[in-house]
């Protein structure tokens, strides 16, 4: 078949949807499909044209004001409509949409080509994090518009299909995400990158994701002053310098990537998300491969990943004291926190990418050829810019 995925970001940057796209590239190209994916263009001059067999066509864009390392693709609807139909392709894939995709919803609606809406990030929770709470009803609006013009949303948790539901959005269904589990295994366990990260012999807390204020890593200071305890932060971003103040007794790796990530992971004792606002949380099925247990925020993915006193502990969002006391109850009982460990490792082995990819296949099947529901009226108003054009 004949694929257009549209991407609010991609490569060079590397995040959860990048991820996602590339794996789901991957499995199109073992099958033979014909993908394009039109994304945002980036400044880096060597970026590819073609990736894993799909044509790479970039949109003219801007850095997003105090995240230069994101980029928001710039133009109207008639520029992408222009596009789909040259490339006439059997399905629209939505990853994550927000900008860009409303803009290919839209366009990929007027020309009667059927949609897969992407639901990864929980843009609108986002703006009370960001200081700009009044945003968030707008955000919402246009996260509904979307999905109301999709063939098809699918969702990676329990937690965003109710979510969703909620808000009156048809035609839901689950697709989670796969695992690699040869990559991330705890046979990846290092001791001398433990010696290099801890060289004191202390259990290593880890946490991996990007170093942003949605995710945040400054509630990983209540962790401070566990017994026999090294703190390791791996990756990168915004926030790096103001964590690297606020964690001083933390080990900062910056971003890792392939076996480094994968020897990094399996290295941890234990695995701490904080992150309130996950629709799933890809690094703990990651350290779960790894054979590490998961203490994170009971909201969100980790609903569906964690299960309590077994592959880890979830508390309460907000409630730092009773997250310093799940770390200390596994950190202080080495018995217990090897069971967890198995039991996380066990609980990921059939979630592989490859079973993962048929499925979304079969969703693009099934809105190729299925009849589908008439499609409501995007409501609210249009969201325009400084000079009143329609967005």
């Amino acid at each position: 078949m004949r694929i257009a995925i549209v991407a609010e970001s991609f490569l060079p940057l590397m995040n959860g949807v990048t991820h996602s796209i590339l794996r789901v590239l991957e499995h199109l190209e073992e099958r033979g499909d014909d993908v394009l994916v039109i994304a945002p263009s980036t400044q880096d001059t060597e970026a590819p044209h073609h990736v894993k067999g799909a044509e790479i066509h970039r949109l003219p864009a801007v850095p997003l004001a105090g995240y230069t390392n994101v980029r928001v693709a710039m133009g109207g609807v008639y520029r992408v409509k222009r596009i789909l139909a040259d490339y006439a392709p059997d399905v629209v894939h939505l990853a994550s949409p927000f900008v860009l995709g409303w803009r290919a919803a839209q366009a990929a609606h007027q020309l009667g080509i059927p949609t897969v809406a992407i639901y990864q990030t929980e843009v609108p929770s986002y703006a009370a994090r960001y200081g700009v709470p009044f945003l968030e009803n707008w955000a919402w609006n246009r996260v509904e518009n979307i999905h109301l013009l999709a063939s098809r949303t699918l969702v990676p948790s329990t937690f965003a299909l109710n979510q969703l539901r909620g808000r009156g959005i048809p035609r839901l269904q689950m697709w989670r995400r796969g695992v690699d589990t040869a990559r991330f295994s705890p046979e990846k366990r290092d001791d001398g990158w433990r010696a290099g990260a801890a060289p004191g012999g202390e259990r290593i807390i880890g946490y991996v994701g990007r170093l942003a204020v949605e995710k945040q890593v400054e509630d990983l200071a209540a962790l401070a002053g566990i017994p026999h305890t090294r703190l390791v932060i791996v990756g990168d971003g915004p926030q790096r310098a103001a964590l690297e103040e606020a964690l001083p007794d933390a080990v900062f790796t910056g971003f890792l990537g392939g076996e480094d990530l994968a020897r990094a992971v399996a290295s941890f004792d234990l695995f701490v998300h904080p992150g309130e606002f996950e629709t799933f949380c890809q690094t703990i099925q990651e350290a779960m491969a790894s054979g590490v247990p998961v203490v994170a925020t009971g909201r969100g993915g980790p609903l569906d990943l964690v299960e309590n006193s077994r592959t880890g502990w979830l508390y309460e969002p907000g409630d730092l004291s009773g997250m310093r006391s799940r770390v200390l109850d596994l950190m202080g009982d080495d018995a217990k926190r090897r069971a967890f460990a198995a039991a996380a490792h066990a609980s990921v082995q059939d979630r592989t990418w490859p079973a993962l990819c048929g499925q979304l296949v079969r969703h693009y099947e099934e809105v190729i050829s299925g009849t589908l529901a008439p499609f409501p009226a995007p409501t609210g108003p249009r969201p325009t810019n400084a000079k009143g054009a329609t967005l």
